[in-house]
């Protein structure tokens, strides 16, 4: 997936596999915690997951707001 401006990619392919990586986790977690655990405990879950969901969603946002640095202003010389 490519979102650009510029000729910049503001969505990487491997924030893209981490992110259906994490996606694919959750899952998994969901299934075995549905399956296994107490409604109290399935809640408590749900809590985690949306802060969780809210922090990745953030990053996700602050990657396309505020691109990484070119690797030229990291080379330059100090001036002191």
């Amino acid at each position: 997936m490519r979102i650009s401006s510029e000729g910049k990619w503001y969505l990487r392919l491997n924030y893209l596999g981490y992110g259906l990586a994490c996606a694919l986790a959750w899952a998994m977690i969901w299934i075995i915690v549905g399956f296994l655990a107490s409604l109290s405990t399935v809640h408590a879950l749900g809590l985690v997951f949306l802060g969780w969901l809210i922090g990745w969603g953030s990053a996700t946002i602050a990657r396309a707001v505020y691109p990484a640095p070119r690797r030229t202003l990291i080379a330059r010389p100090r001036r002191d």
